[in-house]
């Protein structure tokens, strides 16, 4: 009797939620998320007219959706990125009896085993080749001024490969990884001191600490005795002393004798790195030497997908600060001077948006859904508008997406940007509607719980947008 009373009150009541104005489901279906999460939403068909919007104009921490921004101003400025970087690969040079790796933007070299391309290895060979005997191995990461952290970041990223610090010399994605293994043994590189506090015990709960600035990291936690290796991937503070560090090693390895130490060369930041105070004139930069080698950098093209599809930090940090040196000195506000040039071609009022960084670390970012999905259809109607789209996640498909929309409707059908930081969660960019027309979407949520995510209610929001579309 209880089935078929059940039965009767969905029939009955289908009807009624049918004829329920469409905003009002959508609003239902985000309210689920529960109370003190605030959403913005917005949703505009191929025409621009918008089918949803809640909260259109108010502004929302755009977490890893800033990467959006950011890879369009590559796209805008950078001209052909599916050349070689040239550019924009690290050298190496010789300074009388000092070895320079000077790095030059370039988020991929390598100093792994099995690298193929862009590799510090490769460096390494063309020093051995012309000496067997050095002093001082110097990392040089003047290209851009010393902004290893962007404003706006939590200090307790800095420990970690979300957070870790950016410079013109990177290697290795700016990680130490250390491997645990079930013997309870830590294997790393050696650059940081390991304290060593891991037990064994039924299952596996590890952690790590590092204070900023310290070269001591503490492990501690449980590893199963019959498990797997567990990887943990720490942050570096300066990017350009690792990479020198590990160039030393590599030149040992080679048979090349090192007398001197490690050195670094910084380029403190100063008021001719900031546009509003210098003008538009950067000033020139001082002639170098020439290189004893230099790596020819992949295309970004790939890169500008790993960044998007990945949502990698570093790498697009990294790529803000080259979009500031195309008319300016690398600075991050170099870049963030370019992203706003390519928003007011793109219409938006100044107030819709604010940047602190290139890769969304910032809790001082702010963008309002109704002019992220302005820009977001400003890009389709630029010659590298579908190669910019054709970068983000698929839902159900690849990159930070690939768990959701799994099994919907809407699966392999969303192309669009996750973001994820302290209480706020994004998502932005296209959906493949039931009519096969593709609807342009930015969905932000803010202030939620901490034991909440608001994936599921946004997910379900567009998914009945998508369907009576």
């Amino acid at each position: 009797m209880r089935i078929t009373l059940l039965a009767v009150l969905v029939v009955t009541a289908a009807p009624a939620y049918a004829q329920t104005p469409l905003a009002e489901r959508v609003a239902a279906a985000l309210a689920s998320q529960g109370p003190g999460t605030r959403f913005g939403l917005v949703v505009a068909d191929e025409d621009g007219r918008e089918i949803v919007a809640i909260a259109p104009d108010a502004r929302f921490v755009p977490a890893s959706n800033t990467k959006l921004f950011t890879t369009a101003a590559a796209f805008a400025t950078l001209g052909d990125v599916t050349r070689d970087d040239a550019e924009g690969g690290a050298a190496v040079r010789l300074e009388g009896r000092d070895v320079v790796l000077e790095g030059r933007g370039d988020a991929r070299l390598s100093s792994a085993a099995n690298c193929v391309r862009d590799c510090l290895a490769t460096l390494a060979d063309a020093v051995a080749a012309r000496t067997r005997a050095v002093r001082d191995v110097v990392g040089d990461d003047t290209l851009f001024p010393d902004e290893r952290w962007s404003p706006g970041m939590s200090w307790n990223n800095i420990e970690t490969r979300s957070g870790t610090g950016v410079s013109a010399l990177t290697l290795d994605d700016n990680e130490v990884v250390l491997r645990v293994t079930p013997a309870g043994a830590i294997k790393g590189p050696g650059y940081y001191r390991i304290d060593d506090r891991v037990t064994a015990a039924a299952k596996t709960d590890l952690r790590f600490s590092r204070m900023p600035g310290s070269d001591r990291v503490r492990v501690e936690g449980t590893i199963r005795g019959d498990g797997a290796a567990e990887v943990l991937r720490l942050g570096i503070d300066d990017p350009a002393h690792h990479a020198a560090w590990r160039l030393r090693a590599m030149l040992v390895a080679r048979g090349v004798r090192v007398t001197g130490r490690v050195a670094v060369r910084h380029r403190p930041l100063t008021p001719a790195d900031d546009p509003a105070v210098r003008g538009a004139t950067p000033p020139a930069r001082p002639p170098r030497n020439a290189p004893l080698a230099q790596l020819a950098a992949p295309p970004l093209l790939a890169d500008l997908a790993v960044i998007n599809k990945a949502s990698q930090n570093v790498h697009a940090e990294l790529l803000l600060r080259r979009v500031g040196l195309v008319a300016g000195t690398g600075s991050i506000a170099d870049g963030q001077a370019a992203v706003r040039t390519m928003l007011g071609r793109a219409g938006l009022e100044r107030w819709r948006y604010d940047f602190s960084d290139g890769s969304g670390m910032s809790s001082y970012n702010r963008v309002s859904p109704r002019g992220v999905v302005r820009f977001l259809r400003w890009t389709q109607a630029q010659p590298w508008g579908a190669a910019f789209r054709e970068t983000l996640p698929v839902g159900g498909v690849d990159g930070t997406l690939r768990r959701r929309f799994v099994g919907t409707p809407l699966q392999g059908k969303v192309f669009a940007k996750t973001g994820s930081l302290n209480a706020a969660s994004a998502l932005a960019g296209w959906m493949v509607a039931a009519s096969g027309k593709t609807l342009t979407f930015a969905a932000y949520a803010a202030d939620m719980p901490e034991d909440r995510s608001a994936s599921a209610a946004v997910d379900a929001a567009l998914g009945l947008i998508a369907a009576e579309n």
